[in-house]
């Protein structure tokens, strides 16, 4: 299928699954705008790098995630916003009586109010042009929980009452919003992680890696093409009457 076109605004999306989630969009023709918030002479040349790699017109929009007027003019910025990847997301582990307020508060807004209000912003652009698709990027942890991750399990938990309540404000539209929960992904953030737990556990890359995997049945990570892939099809025509649901990409985790 070809997106060509479409413009897609991706947040969070210098690295990990925001990147690779982007670099599938512009592989199927849609123009890009990648966002985080730093705006650094890196971020620019990578957006500039994708656009000659792919032949479509890449942006970088330097956006604080945490904040609501930024997340909004983000999409002001754009000028134009078909496809929403609402991606941005940070993660701390703590017990919940002993878990930073300052944390919480940062999970929230990063992970999942940031989501509110690019939605806001960029469902009247989708009415004009009369065509728009949100894919919330969610998490194995939307759907089920973990001990010591409360803020990210409840900001994903709302991510997906969130997409749910967008899709049935949307249903009679041509809008769908659907989102994805990936297990364990191959980023270079978890990959930067395996050393040091290797060293304080004393394993093996091996014997991490199977740590890491235990509620994943799969054993396998789940890549950023395969996200990006999944994203691709939900803007497909076949996914036209997919809205309001989740789609894991997980390894199995939440069949267990």
């Amino acid at each position: 299928m070809t997106l060509q076109g479409k413009t897609a605004v991706v947040t969070g999306s210098n690295s990990g699954i925001g990147l690779g989630v982007a670099r599938e969009l512009a592989r199927a023709g849609a123009d890009v705008v990648l966002n985080s918030f730093t705006d650094s002479a890196e971020d620019h040349a990578l957006a500039a790098e994708m656009s000659t790699e792919f032949g479509v017109t890449v942006r970088y929009i330097q956006a604080d995630m945490s904040k609501a007027d930024d997340c909004r003019q983000l999409i002001e910025k754009a000028g134009r916003c078909d496809i929403l990847i609402n991606n941005a997301g940070i993660q701390h582990v703590e017990p919940i009586d002993s878990f930073p307020v300052e944390k919480w508060d940062a999970i929230i807004a990063i992970n999942m109010s940031s989501a509110f209000h690019t939605t806001a912003a960029a469902l009247p652009m989708m009415r004009a042009a009369g065509w728009g698709r949100v894919i919330n990027i969610a998490s194995a942890h939307g759907l089920t929980a973990s001990p010591f991750k409360s803020a990210y399990v409840a900001a994903k938990h709302g991510v997906v009452g969130l997409t749910k309540v967008t899709a049935l404000e949307t249903a009679r539209e041509p809008i769908t919003c659907n989102a994805i929960c990936p297990g364990y992904v191959a980023t270079p953030l978890v990959e930067a992680q395996i050393p040091d737990t290797m060293e304080k556990y004393g394993k093996s890359r091996e014997e991490v890696v199977e740590m890491l995997m235990e509620r994943q049945p799969s054993k396998e990570f789940a890549t950023v093409e395969q996200l990006g892939g999944t994203c691709v099809f939900l803007c497909s025509d076949a996914a036209t009457q997919m809205t309001g649901t989740t789609l894991s990409v997980d390894g199995g985790w939440t069949a267990l």
